[in-house]
């Protein structure tokens, strides 16, 4: 089976914004995660029954549930830029601080996190981080080397995925449009048509009120 590289449960804003401003330990998506807002980025996926973090057997199932249930079909590796690995910039100063998703990260596979700072790879539980100063292609190569014939995720930030998407490396988008405008932050499009000279689109609404735009290759 030939390996693709996916972009997998990406979320944004109707105005085109993946994450606000202000990213914080605290904020993830920085201004965008604050309760002032209608809806923030993300709360489609957390009222999922198949979402990793529920504790519980409540949840809603159908189209949403799918898409999260979806995210680790068939993958192998995944690639991140620094900024969804965690808030600190510049140097490591705090090698004690292992990322937002605690002892159990939700990965289950290598994770290739992009970074001009060196730092040493380390494992928690079955999913180990390896830190690459690399360009997308040669990140890329490692990554497919160590997903053993599966796919590679391409999880994000806003910039991360852009870079990646000018490389052309990209071979299938799922982008999850949530109904509420952050108006400043890390923008991933003007729209989604600026992607149509090299994608097909397809777009299916959900009964929550999120838009799925699924991508693939022309």
């Amino acid at each position: 089976m030939t390996q693709i590289l996916r972009v997998q449960n990406f979320f944004v804003s109707a105005d085109g914004f993946g994450a606000g401003e202000g990213q914080s330990l605290e904020q993830p998506f920085g201004h965008a995660t604050n309760a002032d807002l209608p809806a923030d980025l993300a709360s489609w996926a957390f009222a999922t029954a198949s979402w990793p973090g529920r504790t519980d057997s409540s949840g809603s199932r159908g189209l949403d549930d799918y898409f999260v249930r979806d995210f680790a079909r068939n993958i192998g590796a995944e690639i991140m830029g620094r900024n969804k690995f965690g808030p600190q910039r510049g140097p490591w100063e705090d090698l004690d601080w292992k990322g937002w998703w605690g002892d159990s990260p939700p990965f289950h596979t290598p994770v290739f996190v992009l970074t001009h700072h060196h730092r040493s790879s380390f494992t928690l539980a079955d999913t180990t981080f390896h830190f690459l100063d690399a360009s997308p292609a040669e990140a890329l190569q490692r990554a497919t080397e160590a997903a053993d014939g599966k796919d590679v995720r391409l999880g994000g930030g806003v910039a991360t995925v852009r870079q990646f998407l000018e490389a052309d490396l990209v071979d299938t988008m799922h982008v999850a449009v949530a109904p509420v405008e952050i108006g400043r932050g890390e923008r991933l499009w003007n729209s989604p048509e600026d992607l149509l000279d090299r994608f097909h689109l397809e777009t299916v609404p959900s009964p929550s009120g999120v838009t799925h735009l699924l991508f693939w290759r022309r």
